[in-house]
């Protein structure tokens, strides 16, 4: 009675959920060239594929909805591959990694069913694509097709699929597959307690500023939905302990402030999000930390907003259009809005703004500003100076005592751009990104620095002329730097390379004279030993680079530990200079997902997506590099960090009880990293191989395909070892893996994945 009853009961709750789906209209969702979906062909089938990938992830009754299936059937299904029969799902998977659920099942599930999965409408999905962070981008642009995946008995086959499975799971993982380890976004809770006896500092207006993200924040809408606080108070007490005074907050205008007559519909919910905006300033003045507003606006819109407005309609690129700045009612909304936002919070610190980002904003915001009939006939330095000018008189005229920092990222394309800065108000701080520009070689091969970059060390020849232009002009300069992590690699909090730190920070004093560090992207924001050592650096008058460095490996590993882990920090910073930079690499390689990204037998015929999915792109991944030479500056990375992680140990070995806790997350994340860096150099050897094979046929000699073989047999073992020892690091500490506006790229069940693919692939070479 009791099995009736409860298969009753999915039964309704599969129906409501089939109608609810019928009626989303999902039209307005976008959908690319609509490639095939990739196959794991590892797994038995896709409904075995579906309930490995959300195991541990998604509560198995939902899985069990989006299949049409009984919860029994499902978690028999995942005992059946050596899954534990009790799934741990974390509590705030939905609310904080909603972006890692899209892409773990964004070549598993159509829109119907992934909005089912994700208990969201079309709507609310289409602004997170176009929105949060360039999702669709990293997507890839299109969504692959994918039938609906319903719940059907397994066969045979499938059985016999899942029972080898199930023994790999075994004989790699024991009972280890069963034991939790760290839930994941248990960093928030820890991030967000109270610091014991702390000490807030007394604010100083004419401060340095340091200004970083948070690294608990949730795209989403945290000013309407407080619960998603990016900024809880034990998250400030640290961040003020690294001496950081600002953080900054993603804001859009339309949402924070009335768009009067001009924009009638624009402000809905504004009065909410700015009473929770002056809770959270207020909050945050308590520990000596401002809160800014980052600000890449007008916002472009979609075409049919300028159906009855064409007057003001700007160029057009993609599905949006700009809201032309050359039309006065334009830049009156513009000023009228911030004026208003720091009218209404007249604590805030101010704006940092990008007007020419990836986003589309004004005309010349693209670079495309001649195809406007309105901005044609302007150069596009005016536009922009004028668009600056704008920003500047809106927040001054709500307070002018708040700071209005400007970028140079994006003008001329990220060249020259002195013409601009001459034309800029002088109430306003430039800012640039250091190393830019910056030429280097690795393994023989020239390029230059086009991203942040803490393997290169500047500052750049762009940086330092803009900033002597600024400063000439007198206005306040600072520099855009990441001390933490960079695209390089991301999915560990922080790098312990702190020598290259140390000189970039020395190089910036000697150098320039800056008033300001914006300090990481929404990457870069995690209290860290590296954030502490730029603080004490930058310090006037500057102390020695190496009594600094002691003063930390000291505090941090003792008396006994510090002479390790300089030796350490050194090692490491010396191996890093090898990274492969280039902005291709870091954007498309496998580097954030490290030995998580799966191997293909065969060609996915996908092209690597920035941050996204890597696939098998090897010829996406290397940029400028021969797929040689490529492998082996990421192969002389994690080799050179190997004695730098012995050192560590003995460090960590040495210091004191109370400080071996911080001093093992230290060697965890240097473990990690190096774990990452040598996985590139696997699959790059092993897509290399496995395309020379493919290309050649039977063209090659039979030594030859052998050694071909052969050396795709050695980076699968070699891949196998490294799932395995990044699946004891990932458990015992959260962060491994995350990023903040990714998410998740892997979760520790990709790692068990990783050795079933590896161990699937080597049986059908």
């Amino acid at each position: 009675m009791l099995l009736t009853n409860f298969r009753a009961a999915w039964v309704f709750a599969v129906i409501f959920s089939c109608c609810a789906s019928l009626f989303a209209d999902i039209s307005i969702l976008p959908q690319g060239e609509g490639a095939p979906a990739v196959e794991s062909r590892h797994f038995p089938d896709r409904v075995h594929e579906f309930v490995w990938r959300n195991w541990n992830a998604v509560p198995p009754r939902k899985i069990a909805q989006i299949l049409g299936a009984a919860e029994i059937d499902v978690t028999a299904l995942a005992v059946s591959m050596g899954l534990p029969a009790l799934a741990n799902v974390p509590s705030a998977m939905r609310a904080r990694g909603y972006v890692s659920l899209i892409r773990r099942n964004w070549h598993l599930l159509p829109y119907e069913q992934l909005l089912e999965l994700l208990e969201m409408t079309p709507e609310r999905l289409d602004v997170m694509l176009r929105e949060e962070d360039f999702l669709w981008i990293k997507l890839g642009r299109t969504k692959p097709v994918c039938a609906p995946i319903r719940y059907h008995a397994p066969d045979e086959a499938a059985k016999k699929r899942a029972a080898e499975i199930r023994r790999v799971v075994e004989e790699n993982f024991g009972a280890a597959i069963a034991e939790p380890g760290e839930p994941r976004f248990d960093f928030v809770r820890r991030l967000s307690a109270p610091v014991p006896n702390f000490t807030p500092s007394v604010a100083d207006e004419d401060a340095f500023l340091r200004i970083v993200h948070s690294y608990v924040a949730v795209f989403g809408d945290p000013l309407l939905d407080p619960s998603l606080d990016p900024y809880p108070d034990g998250f400030l007490q640290r961040l003020a302990d690294n001496g950081i005074n600002g953080v900054w907050l993603h804001a859009v205008l339309r949402d924070l402030a009335p768009g009067g007559a001009i924009f009638p519909e624009f402000g809905e919910g504004n009065e909410v999000r700015l009473a929770n905006l002056r809770t959270m300033v207020g909050r945050a003045k308590k520990f000596g930390v401002k809160i800014y507003l980052y600000v890449n606006e007008p916002r472009g819109m979609p075409h049919a907003f300028f159906k009855d407005r064409p007057e003001i309609a700007g160029v057009k690129s993609g599905q949006l259009t700009a809201l032309c700045t050359s039309v006065p009612e334009v830049r009156q909304w513009l000023g009228d809005s911030l004026a208003h936002i720091f009218q209404e919070v007249p604590g805030l610190g101010g704006i940092y703004a990008i007007t020419a980002s990836e986003n589309l904003t004004n005309c010349a915001s693209h670079g495309g500003w001649s195809n406007c009939p309105r901005c044609k006939e302007r150069t596009d330095a005016d536009i922009l100076a004028e668009v600056v000018s704008v920003l500047e008189e809106g927040v001054h005229r709500g307070n002018p005592k708040a700071n209005v920092l400007i970028s140079d990222w994006g003008w001329r394309g990220h060249g020259d751009a002195l013409e601009i800065i001459a034309k800029l108000p002088e109430d306003v701080w430039l800012m640039s990104v250091s190393e830019w520009k910056l030429p280097i070689e690795r393994g023989g091969i020239a390029s230059v620095v086009g991203e942040y970059s803490i393997s290169s060390v500047g500052p750049g020849p762009r940086a330092v002329p803009h900033w002597k232009a600024a400063q000439e002009k007198g206005l306040k300069t600072g520099t855009e730097i990441q001390f933490n992590n960079t695209c390089e690699i991301a999915t560990v909090p922080y790098l312990p390379v702190m020598d290259l730190v140390a000189e970039h920070c020395n190089n910036l004093l000697t150098q320039a004279n800056l008033d300001a560090m914006f300090i990481g992207w929404t990457m870069g924001g995690h209290p860290s030993p590296n954030i502490e050592l730029a603080q004490r650096l930058m310090r006037k008058p500057a102390p020695s680079v190496e009594t600094v460095l002691n003063e930390i490996a000291t505090e941090r590993y003792g008396t006994e530990g510090a002479p390790h882990a300089r030796k350490a920090w050194t090692l490491m910073s010396e191996a890093f200079r090898e990274y492969p930079f280039h902005i291709s690499v870091v954007y498309t390689c496998p580097v954030q997902w490290g030995s998580a990204n799966p191997m293909y037998l065969e060609d996915t015929n996908y092209s690597a997506t920035m941050w996204g999915f890597p696939y098998d792109d090897l010829k996406g991944w290397r940029g400028p590099y021969p797929e040689d030479v490529f492998a082996d500056q990421f192969e002389k990375v994690a080799q050179g960090w190997k004695p730098g992680i012995e050192a560590l140990q003995q460090a960590v070995k040495f210091a004191p009880v109370a400080m071996r806790t911080e001093a093992a997350t230290d060697l965890r994340y240097a473990k990690a990293a190096a774990n990452h860096f040598q996985a590139v150099a696997n699959q790059s050897r092993f897509v290399a191989a496995r395309d020379a094979l493919a290309e050649a046929g039977a063209a090659h000699s039979p030594e030859q395909g052998a050694a071909l073989v052969a050396q795709m047999k050695q980076a699968l073992e070699f891949e196998i070892t490294l799932a395995r020892e990044l699946y004891t690091l990932v458990k015992e500490d959260s962060r491994i893996g995350f990023e903040p506006s990714c998410q998740y790229f892997y979760l520790p069940l990709d790692l068990v994945e990783k050795v079933v693919n590896c161990r699937w692939i080597l049986a059908n070479l």
